[in-house]
């Protein structure tokens, strides 16, 4: 799933390329995507993009009139740039939305349809799509703290929560426990004032990190290589291959469609947690699908 610094260098990308343009036409070959019906998708043909803004791991297209169209690419979805009137061909094409000087086009790989379309009008309507988690680039200890330990999850659980922080996820989360070298189990009101400073420093560094690393592999071009698995990444998708830091095998727990990755060495004193009374524990701790875990409001039991 696109996180933080996916999604920020798409807007980046976006704003050289639509900001200022009228989106003539928006061109949608499954109607499934569209989950919003007042206003129609047709209102915001015709429109000037005025701004482009990211919502927790959606980017929000706003438009003369106070209209915003707000894409979720959830798991699968991707953007791409291509030339004026492209078509919307291939059974993973979804959308298309043309402007004068090229066409977005949104695909989404897999037989599942997550993907969505809003439109809503004004802040109001933005703000009934935000989950409500803070922006982890822009906030200070004291406040992260408070947010943190306002309830007793594990640590993996409280970074993906959306209505807790805004734009990390499954893949960032296990890159975040790596750098901090904490184990994704520890629940958050057991941990101490040095870990959670440690864990902090290690979100606005890794986040920092990947947004630099995207922007210059995205370069002036649109960003076409986006995945949740990538080379340089520590410990997310490297499970028994070396730590980056250690050189111990990379870990696992695996529960319902989640993995976690870890390195026991470096995260949890060389002890091993994917075992099946642990794998339940963080299973329990969790949403029983990613899906579910996006889709969580800003209601949240403490």
């Amino acid at each position: 799933m696109p996180e933080l610094p996916d999604i920020v260098v798409y807007i980046e990308a976006l704003e050289a390329r639509i900001l200022g343009q009228t989106l003539e036409k928006a061109r949608v070959a499954n109607p499934f995507l569209v989950r919003t019906f007042e206003p129609p998708l047709t209102a915001v043909e015709g429109r000037v993009v005025r701004e482009l803004r990211r919502i927790g791991k959606r980017i929000a297209i706003g438009l003369e009139g106070d209209l915003w169209l707000v894409i979720h690419l959830m798991i699968a979805g991707r953007l791409h740039w291509k030339d004026r009137g492209a078509k919307t061909a291939g059974k993973n094409s979804l959308a298309a939305l043309d402007f004068a000087n090229g066409t977005l086009t949104l695909t989404e790989a897999g037989s599942k349809r997550r993907a969505s379309f809003h439109v809503v009008e004004g802040e109001a309507g933005l703000e009934g799509l935000n989950p409500g988690g803070i922006e982890v680039l822009e906030t200070d200890l004291a406040t992260f703290s408070n947010l943190l330990t306002a309830s007793n999850h594990t640590l993996k659980r409280a970074l993906t929560d959306p209505r807790t922080f805004s734009g990390i996820g499954n893949a960032y989360s296990d890159e975040i426990l790596w750098e901090a070298q904490l184990s994704p189990i520890l629940l958050t009101q057991k941990m101490t004032p040095e870990q959670i400073s440690r864990l902090f420093d290690a979100i606005k560094s890794t986040m920092s990190l990947w947004v630099d690393r995207l922007r210059e592999e995205a370069g002036d071009g649109f960003p076409e290589k986006v995945t949740a698995f990538r080379k340089d990444m520590a410990v997310h998708g490297r499970y028994e291959q070396p730590c980056l830091r250690c050189g111990d095998p990379v870990q696992r727990i695996r529960y319902a469609d989640n993995e976690t990755n870890y390195c026991a060495t470096c995260q949890t004193g060389g002890k091993l947690l994917a075992d099946r009374a642990l794998s339940r524990l963080l299973g329990s701790d969790w949403p029983k699908t990613l899906e579910a875990m996006e889709l969580l409001t800003k209601s949240r039991a403490l």
